[in-house]
């Protein structure tokens, strides 16, 4: 039987060795990496089929932390997330020391604070954002729940996570915004 510490120190261990993780986040399992590693964000590309002009999902667990890898933030835009009830991914304009492939033709970067404890767990232990993005292949529907995930999928990852799996409450993928001027402007 594998334990919560159990998966986050495997995980740890696959991030730091620039692997592919299978996880559960708040939202839906991601095929999760480090966020900085370009040959680690590579691999999840060539595992969903996706070409790299399609930015990913990055998990953090702090304000902090997105200021620390964005330019400018607009400080109201911490104000508005404290009364989403559903997960929200931010669009910001200039995304900072993350792997080259990671980031949109335009500098942007899509970041999520995460509220998971595992995945605020993981992102602590491992100290860097993780790239989050649903575990499927581009273009397919998204898994509501571990069991629909395509054997595939789950063959490529270096490490599945044990954790959550027995889950069967579907999820929904996060909402997308963009904060421009202090409004919401909502993409999904």
């Amino acid at each position: 039987m594998h334990s919560f510490e159990q998966d986050i120190k495997k995980c740890v261990t696959a991030l730091e060795e620039g692997g592919v993780i299978l996880y559960p986040t708040d939202t839906v399992w991601g095929l999760g990496c480090d966020a900085t590693n370009a040959d680690a964000v590579s691999k999840i590309y060539d595992i969903k089929k996706r070409s790299d002009s399609k930015a990913l999902i990055v998990l953090v667990t702090t304000e902090r932390e997105v200021m620390q890898h964005t330019a400018a933030v607009d400080l109201s835009l911490f104000d508005y997330l404290e009364t989403t009830d559903r997960p929200t991914t931010v669009i910001y304009e200039n995304g900072l020391g993350f792997a080259e492939n990671l980031t949109a033709a335009d500098g942007s970067i899509a970041i999520r604070i995460c509220g998971d404890e595992f995945c605020r767990a993981l992102i602590k232990r491992f100290g860097k954002p993780i790239v989050s993005t649903s575990a499927n292949i581009s273009g397919e529907a998204t898994p509501a729940h571990f069991k629909t995930i395509a054997t595939a999928i789950k063959k490529q990852a270096d490490f599945v996570v044990h954790h959550r799996r027995d889950d069967e409450e579907p999820h929904q993928p996060s909402s997308i915004i963009r904060w421009r001027d202090g409004q919401v402007e909502v993409i999904r």
